[in-house]
């Protein structure tokens, strides 16, 4: 998800070019029409399609659809229509254009072969990317599988890497905290000790974005709240005995 965020901003200038479809919703046979939108005469037929519509209305957009291996078969035969010719028609019958639109699937087929088959220097082996294609191979119908351009392996985080979604997630809390005249500055230190305690190779980095949240961002809301914490200050975050310290100090206002 993070990455389709990133590839949006990057590539049409926003987060909001991005559409993300959770394909769990899409289990049963009869929701498959939400995604090009209810046929004539049945309810909610005037809303349109949740895949559709999004990409009607914007037709530069990343298309993210979430753990794919949960969607029912039929949404595949609505797929091969997007992947083959790049357009797709919807409940009320307008051709939409999907040439425009970069599609990524994610799916945690495989998942526990990737983690396993970890090597020193960081890199999956070659056998257990050979276990999680033959695993795609038996849950896609190869029409499916050879639509799709390429079919990219995810090396589990390293340490380093979650030490810079860190630095990366505190600089946006520092942007937030900015809005309110306040500045933020977090030492190596406690970067690293949030990387350490946030470090889950098994859950990526969803542990780490739980403990800033619990860590830096709860207590430091506590003192905004309490007056602690004010416009014009400097909040200074390190680490002593193995906790998070906190300390504002007021910034000299230059002349």
């Amino acid at each position: 998800t993070e990455l389709a965020k990133a590839l949006a901003e990057d590539l049409f200038d926003s987060e909001k070019h991005m559409v993300r479809i959770d394909m769990s919703e899409y289990m049963e046979k009869a929701s498959v029409s939400r995604l090009v939108g209810a046929a004539p005469g049945y309810v909610g037929y005037e809303q349109g399609g949740q895949l559709t519509e999004a990409v009607r209305r914007n037709p530069y957009t990343i298309v993210l659809l979430d753990e794919i291996e949960k969607a029912n078969p039929d949404v595949f035969n609505i797929l091969l229509q997007v992947l083959d010719d790049g357009r797709l028609t919807d409940g009320q019958g307008r051709t939409v254009d999907f040439k425009n639109t970069i599609i990524i699937m994610t799916s945690n087929l495989g998942s526990e072969y990737l983690l396993d088959g970890v090597q020193e220097d960081g890199t999956v082996s070659q056998q257990a990317k050979d276990n999680v294609r033959q695993l795609v191979g038996k849950a896609f119908k190869p029409e499916f599988l050879n639509r799709i351009d390429d079919i990219i392996m995810f090396n589990p985080l390293s340490l380093a890497d979650v030490e810079k979604i860190a630095v990366k997630d505190l600089k946006q809390l520092g942007t937030r905290l900015a809005d309110q005249q306040i500045s933020l500055d977090i030492t190596p230190a406690a970067q690293e000790w949030l990387a350490h305690k946030g470090y889950e190779p098994a859950f990526g980095a969803r542990p780490l974005q739980r403990l800033i949240t619990s860590a830096v961002e709860t207590p430091l809301a506590k003192e905004l709240i309490r007056g602690t914490v004010m416009p014009g200050q400097e909040v200074v975050i390190t680490v002593a005995d193995d906790q998070l310290q906190f300390k504002a100090k007021t910034v000299p206002v230059k002349a």
